[in-house]
């Protein structure tokens, strides 16, 4: 796993400017904490960083075709699964290799097929190919997501990167904020495409974006589609767990330390089963793989269910562990450090983003950067909610009948961020929700004749899909990397979550409750019967009352920040009520307001954009 950024302009040669390049690059070190590399020639400028995870010695970026006078050159992140198998495919063709990396199969891959590699490529990836021959610039972005890669025009041209940061090191590119940035930052929709960055843009998932001198072309090379499921329930539940298996056990390669992710909860512990068993095939009955769990201190005391959790992950994760006879590790996180502003501050730099889940989006980097001190690698039960059907507005009537995105209706308007006034009659995120909805049930594929309740859930899935999973994929994929750690989401196999999409909700849903098919597919082998039927449980949240108070502080400070641009942009009067309230007693939703009133007031101070509505 990699950073990438660069750019290529027609109108300006790139070879005075390696200082702007490698200032780009630089802002990426903790994705490549390994190594970093630059190529520049007339017109194209290529910068990388490198966490080496295969080929620690021989998959050294840029990567060129040949030694001299290159005419292919890739910049690359990511991790291409079935890259054995390509690799055998293109030397049948008369391709030669210098390395064991599929960053190299990449770029062969491309110099066989052009810009149609991607359909050949299993994985998560994101990278820049400069074609020397054809003076054309192609970025590749994998089917779902889980690699970002964002891109902006230039003069002559378009700078491209992982990050935004990295294009603000461009000297053309600015961080600068407008009113339809703003509600995609507070309208949580999770848009694809545009960001919150005035001019910047996001390739989409499952994109191809070539320039060449005639200009900038996009296109998908893969979207969700929708076919007959041919599979009786039997033969489904086999089938899930044979992509189950084969998605987890691809992604366990490497040259470094592997480990799981495991909460406790059915879908980790579905991946950290076939890992397990996957290493001990591998290297004999003792291998044991390394799982590891996050908690509070006080968790089991102070722990109080919320509209997101019902129970303490703990006990469930270390009974999983000694089933599946893992090393396991819970990461103890005291509340305090939740609230250390250095942490804080870090997280909403990684994210470029003011928009995060608070507390979650710190213990989570403090767990990863605990992970890295053993691994490099580790892979994580993400996207089973949203493949098998395991969130609350699934099984909710009010959720199925509701006319708006069903994620606002679990997390309601009370977690949102409470604008002023007055910017709130500017945004007017009320009638871009509405917008934003109809187009995106327009985008929804069906099959014809379905019924009213089939038609329905389908459109709940391609939501969560499309735009749920999105923002969760991107909140893993930054803070992760910016601890160096490689984080894979076996779930987000294409294959399984086609044949997951088009399986009808009958078979999802045959046992009466989430995730039927997953938890069907574990049998009683992948996981003990404590964690297949326990509820569904989100990321575990601090429930000490000190974090409450500690929060409630930060958030009066902040409301003080920037010479009262915070308080020019949110609801003093809503901000008060929450502060107000007493902290044992602080609802959830009200806390995560707090929270985003402390990310925003970091964020202003992180990236001083200039803001216009």
């Amino acid at each position: 796993m990699c950073g990438i950024t660069g750019w290529v302009s027609f109108h300006h040669s790139a070879l005075p400017h390696r200082p702007t390049l490698d200032a780009m690059t630089r802002t990426l070190t903790r994705r490549g904490p390994d190594a970093g590399g630059a190529w520049l020639d007339e017109h194209a400028a290529l910068g990388h960083r490198r966490l080496a995870v295969l080929d620690l010695t021989g998959g050294a970026q840029p990567m060129t075709d040949r030694p001299d006078n290159p005419e292919v050159v890739l910049t690359y992140s990511g991790e291409v699964y079935n890259h054995h198998q390509l690799r055998a495919e293109l030397a049948r063709a008369g391709h030669e290799f210098r390395t064991r990396s599929d960053t190299e199969v990449v770029l062969r891959a491309y110099q066989q097929w052009g810009p149609a590699c991607a359909e050949h490529l299993e994985g998560m990836y994101a990278f820049a190919i400069w074609d020397v021959r054809r003076a054309r610039l192609v970025l590749i972005r994998d089917r779902l997501g889980v690699k970002p890669l964002y891109w902006a025009h230039i003069d002559g041209g378009i700078a491209f990167a992982s990050e935004p940061k990295a294009l603000f090191a461009h000297p053309e590119i600015e961080p600068r904020v407008d009113a339809d940035g703003l509600r995609a930052a507070y309208g949580l929709l999770f848009d694809t495409g545009s960001t919150v960055w005035t001019g910047i843009r996001e390739i989409e998932p499952g994109s191809i974006l070539t320039l060449d001198r005639d200009g900038i072309r996009e296109h998908h090379y893969w979207q969700l589609a929708v076919h007959p499921h041919p599979d009786n329930r039997e033969a489904t539940v086999q089938r899930v767990r044979e992509l189950v298996e084969h998605a987890a056990r691809s992604q366990l390669e490497a040259d470094v330390p592997v480990c799981s992710l495991l909460s406790g909860g059915l879908d980790s512990t579905v991946v950290t089963a076939v890992l397990a068993d996957e290493l001990r095939l591998r290297e004999g009955p003792d291998a044991r793989i390394r799982s590891y769990a996050v908690d509070y201190t006080d968790q089991a005391e102070s722990f109080t269910g919320d509209i997101l959790r019902t129970g303490h992950d703990t006990p469930y994760a270390a009974e999983a562990g000694r089933f599946l006879g893992t090393d396991h590790d819970t990461v103890v996180l005291d509340p305090h450090a939740l609230l250390d502003l250095d942490h804080r501050r870090a997280v909403v730099a990684c994210r470029d983003s003011p928009i995060g889940v608070g507390d979650m989006d710190t213990s989570l980097y403090l767990l990863f950067g605990e992970i890295r001190k053993h691994s490099t690698v580790a892979l994580s039960g993400e996207a089973a909610d949203e493949v098998f059907g395991g969130y609350p507005w699934f099984h909710n009537p009010a959720a199925l009948a509701a006319d708006t995105f069903p994620w606002l209706l679990v997390t309601g308007d009370e977690a949102a961020m409470p604008l002023h006034p007055d910017l709130a009659a500017t945004l007017r995120i009320g009638e871009y929700r509405t917008d934003t909805y109809r187009t995106a049930l327009a985008a929804v594929p069906h099959l014809p004749g379905e019924d009213p309740t089939e038609h329905r859930l389908r459109e709940l899935r391609h939501l969560s899909l499309t735009r749920w999973l999105r923002q969760l994929l991107h909140r893993k994929d930054r803070l992760s990397m910016a601890q160096g750690l490689e984080v894979r989401v076996p779930y987000c196999d294409h294959r399984l979550v086609e044949y997951a999409y088009n399986a009808p909700w009958s078979l999802h849903s045959f046992d009466g409750r989430e995730k039927s098919l997953l938890r069907a597919a574990a049998g009683d082998t992948l996981a003990p019967h404590s964690v297949r039927h326990r509820p569904k449980n989100h990321y575990p949240a601090t429930h000490h009352p000190d974090y409450n108070r500690g929060l409630q502080h930060l958030a009066r400070e902040a409301l003080d920040a920037h010479d009262g641009q915070v308080r020019a942009l949110t609801d003093e009067t809503v901000i008060k009520g929450c502060l107000d309230t007493p902290a044992d007693q602080l609802p959830w939703g009200h806390r995560l307001r707090l929270e985003r009133v402390v990310d925003l007031a970091l964020w202003l101070d992180e990236y001083r954009p200039r803001i216009t509505v």
